[in-house]
């Protein structure tokens, strides 16, 4: 049995090369699998199904839907108006203040390409206009995108708690630390750049101008404290606070800011429905995948020979994210995950290695990935929206991978850089 599954998995690798659907060769390999053993074919709609029955993933397309609405209904561009007033008397002040943007909007998207397309259409065009070269402004944009899925609320974790059987909450508070480390370590380096490139600074534009951007932001800022406080407090769960959060942006739109119309929500519905149903085929045919990968004892010999080689929890890491930051060249992020979830974890889970702790290098392991070549889909989205070649990308993103390489390795070596807030406030 084991053997027929390696022979379809590296069919099912080959033809990954020619073009296909990830999710059609996925469920094209586990439907194989299925017949060839001679299961029943109900097999094959019990697993589909079974993966997306779950409370918690109807949080995903409810983040997607509010990132939607935010974009359109201008909260976003209040975010990054703040951000900039904070930080427009550093050196490079709007370099600093596409960082913080993303901090801020990661408390509400939860999407690296929701970030990248939302409030870093409105970075990239604000920098160029200020005389920054248009590959700094879309490298520094990119890199902080990345931000969004590690702090909280995050689709990855969600997608990534729901497959791994990981406390969707633990890994949320579990992105906090590692998130805002991620935001000090790119300022560090835009401080750095902005110095040798001469990036312009503005004056402190004043506490009165500085408490008027709060203001017009106020209630844009508001969404990310209105979940943590649920969230923290047990008056919602993850998937409530999803569409709390949806409810309290389209509330935002027509009703506080009024720059959003119904007449604009059918259109942001069937984009969610689009994106939605992309994640939902890939969830759907990963998971038929993985039972078959289960049923062959993959992980099972796969682990073992992991183990064979170190039992050793750092090493282990070590060849994890290399792994990882590989893959992530070559694969999207949501893919790469559903892929490897069941064969990754276990032997984790086996080392001791701290489920909220592996769930978040894993998912920052495969952000990294979103913004380097081949396949970087952030970095096609940010090249796209700053009509820059993505060859001239490609080599405009590396220095800043480095502060992002740094905090990895930071929250591998270091466990309570991701399981001190956790067990601090859900013990």
């Amino acid at each position: 049995m084991s053997e027929a599954m390696l022979v379809i998995l590296a069919l099912w690798f080959f033809a990954l090369f020619l073009g296909p659907p990830i999710w059609l060769t996925m469920a094209l390999a586990g439907s194989i699998f299925v017949l060839h053993q001679g299961f029943p074919g109900v097999v094959i709609a019990q697993q589909e199904v079974g993966a997306v029955n779950s409370f918690t993933f109807v949080a995903a397309p409810l983040f997607i839907l509010m990132g939607n609405i935010m974009n359109s209904a201008g909260i976003t561009r209040r975010i990054f108006d703040f951000a900039a007033a904070c930080t427009a008397w550093m050196k490079g002040g709007l370099a600093q203040a596409n960082i913080v943007g993303s901090v801020i909007f990661a408390g509400t998207s939860g999407s690296a390409i929701a970030d990248a397309g939302g409030i870093g259409t409105l970075e990239i065009k604000a920098m160029q206009d200020e005389g920054y070269d248009v590959e700094t402004a879309a490298a520094i944009t990119a890199a902080s995108a990345t931000i969004g899925p590690i702090i909280p609320p995050s689709i990855p974790m969600i997608i990534y708690g729901v497959y791994a059987e990981v406390s969707v909450g633990g890994l949320f508070l579990g992105g906090v630390v590692p998130g805002l480390l991620m935001a000090l370590a790119l300022m560090v380096l835009v401080r750095i750049v902005a110095v040798r490139k001469g990036f312009p600074v503005h004056p402190f534009p004043g506490f009165a101008g500085l408490w008027q951007a709060f203001c017009d932001a106020f209630f844009a800022l508001m969404t990310p404290v209105i979940l943590f406080a649920g969230m923290l407090s047990g008056i919602f769960t993850p998937t409530e606070a999803a569409a709390i959060a949806t409810l309290y942006a389209l509330i935002l739109g027509l009703f506080v800011y009024r720059d959003f119309s119904l007449r604009d929500l059918p259109r942001l519905v069937l984009e969610t429905v689009e994106t939605t149903g992309v994640v939902v085929a890939l969830v759907m045919a990963a998971k038929l995948l993985a039972w078959c990968l289960a049923i062959a004892r993959i992980p099972q010999f796969a682990g073992e020979w992991i183990t064979s080689l170190t039992v050793n929890p750092l090493v282990y890491f070590l060849i994890v994210n290399i792994l990882l930051l590989i893959v992530g060249c070559f694969m999207e992020a949501l893919a790469a995950m559903l892929i490897l979830v069941p064969i990754l974890v276990p032997v984790a889970m086996k080392l001791g290695i701290d489920p909220v702790q592996f769930g978040v290098v894993f998912v920052l392991n495969l952000m990294i990935g979103t913004i380097t070549p081949p396949v970087g889909v952030v970095l096609y989205v940010v090249s796209n929206i700053a009509r820059v070649p993505f060859e001239r990308m490609s080599r405009a993103i590396w220095p800043y991978l480095i502060p992002l390489l740094a905090v990895l390795a930071a929250i591998s070596l270091w466990p309570p850089l991701t399981t001190w807030l956790p067990g601090l406030i859900l013990r």
